[in-house]
């Protein structure tokens, strides 16, 4: 009998300790902390949701607490929407009777979606609050988020619901022809930067057609959306130099992600593709990043006008040039998982005070890669006409910085003049760099040029690098990139050296 009580008393204990119940717990009383006052959401587009963003509250007292409510101010009209530790609430907006332990923490998880109608007229801004509890014990987190009005071009859906498409390597893919005429963008042809541009799937320019982008546009592609430049079809960015950081004169062709967790991450978007055929093209001031490739050029009609371009963050390349014709100057590549620039299938190229890096990690990756040869084309070999490097960088983390492929069935011609490159010792004739006058001419191996910063693609130089005053009058290009006069004798790469900021 006594067994049995004994037995029955635990059980009893047992059924009370495992079900905790608001006596438990005391009222909130108005002493939470926070691991920020504020949580700034970055700018998002209208209508396009943000990253998830982060607030950690804790409770420092000796007792676990109830707080009565934990809500947004605008209640369910709040564009903000959270979770709780893993609770969604109601709409996520509002929570009712939230348990945090004592010594104790929980999570709260913001995100938003919001049109430019909902932000402030003057600032753009659309903000709100997390409410904590009430009346005398009312704590506020206030939240902010900068909303962006743009131009959106993307695919049409069909009355069957699939969506617009069109034709790239023979696949029909997600996409649609820019129009001269459209009814709500009117000219989709012109570029301006009047407003940002977001581009879901690929957006088409239509045979015979030019598209534009004047000096300051500013273009946001979607995950997995690129340019397609086809058959007969021709691209001119007129982007000018800028006087801030903010390069205000530059186009730009980035991600639609705007908040900086994105800043710097590979492969948000496709390409900007060039179709066999394409024809008069000409590039100034373009700033390129987070592509899959950036500009991939196959056999265009005739020669390409690249200038103070800069191409960053690129999953496989930089540039791939298939069999084209390109005449560069003060082009700067970072970080490709394959190659900054590979120029394949022959072609004729001339590159002038360029700076090619790749400091990708890992792999087999190439700061330059040339070839006249394509397995599976017809015919596997094309004539490299020319690949001219003068006053050039060509750098990188790798032992090899510098590819040379050649196929004996087709011409190879390519010289380097007055260039700082980082190659490995071989015994192959095809990189006697001190001894083959053909083919390479005052070369400076191995040095180090002391890039200001090449994790932020600054790939500047002061008067300490390997590459300064090395470089030959004779191929001097007048400005740098930045619109810098260079001195004389001129320094190596896209930009004249100054010095680094303190």
């Amino acid at each position: 009998m006594r067994q049995y009580f004994a037995l029955s008393i635990i059980a009893l204990i047992l059924i009370f300790s495992s079900c905790r119940t608001d006596f438990d717990t005391v009222a909130s009383s108005g002493d939470l902390k926070f691991s920020k006052d504020t949580v700034y959401l970055d700018t998002v587009f209208k209508n396009i949701g943000s990253s998830t963003y982060q607030l950690k509250v804790y409770n420092r007292s000796k007792n676990d607490i109830s707080i009565p409510t934990v809500q947004l101010k605008k209640g369910l009209n709040s564009k903000y929407r959270m979770t709780v530790d893993g609770m969604s609430g109601n709409e996520g907006k509002i929570f009712n009777d939230v348990t945090l332990l004592a010594k104790d923490s929980l999570y709260i998880f913001i995100e938003t979606t919001a049109d430019i109608t909902d932000a402030n007229p003057d600032d753009f801004l659309y903000t709100d609050e997390i409410q904590f509890d009430s009346g005398a014990n009312l704590q506020e987190v206030a939240l902010v988020t900068l909303i962006q009005d743009a131009v959106f071009l993307y695919p049409n859906q069909n009355p069957d619901g699939t969506k617009e498409k069109i034709e790239i390597d023979g696949k029909e893919v997600d996409g649609f022809y820019l129009s001269e005429n459209d009814p709500t963008n009117g000219n989709e042809l012109l570029f301006t930067n009047e407003k940002p541009y977001v581009i879901y799937g690929y957006a088409g320019v239509p045979e015979n057609k030019t598209v534009t982008f004047e000096a300051g546009a500013r273009v946001h592609f979607h995950a997995n959306s690129g340019l397609y430049i086809g058959n007969k079809a021709s691209l001119e960015i007129n982007g000018t130099a800028s006087t801030t950081d903010k390069l205000e004169n530059e186009v730009i062709f980035e991600g639609d992600r705007l908040e900086s967790l994105y800043s710097d991450i590979p492969g948000q978007w496709n390409s900007v593709i060039f179709e066999k055929g394409s024809t008069n093209h000409s590039i100034n001031h373009l700033t390129l990043k987070n592509a899959v490739t950036g500009l991939e050029f196959r056999s265009p009609l005739n020669t390409i006008e690249i200038k103070n371009t800069q191409v960053y963050n690129c999953v496989e390349y930089g540039i791939l040039a298939q069999n084209a014709q390109i005449n560069a100057e003060n082009i700067v590549i970072n970080y490709a998982g394959m190659a900054s620039l590979s120029c394949v299938y022959g072609g004729s190229y001339s590159f002038v005070h360029s700076t090619f890096n790749n400091n990708w990690s890992g792999g087999s990756q190439l700061a330059v890669n040339l070839s006249n040869s394509l397995a599976g084309a017809t015919p596997e070999t094309n004539p490299l006409t020319q690949a001219t490097f003068n006053n050039c960088i060509i750098y990188g983390s790798a032992t090899n910085e510098f590819n040379l492929d050649k196929n004996a069935s087709a011409p190879f011609v390519y010289q380097l003049n007055n260039c700082l490159l980082k190659f490995g010792s071989t015994s192959n004739s095809d990189y006697q760099f001190k001894t083959d006058t053909e083919h390479y001419n005052n070369i400076i191996l191995n040095e180090n040029p002391k890039f200001y910063n090449v994790s932020q693609n600054k790939l500047n130089i002061d008067n300490t690098s390997s590459a300064f005053a090395k470089g030959n009058q004779a191929y001097i290009i007048p400005t740098d990139i930045l619109g810098i006069t260079r001195t004389s004798p001129p320094d190596l790469g896209a930009y004249q050296s100054q010095d680094f900021p303190k």
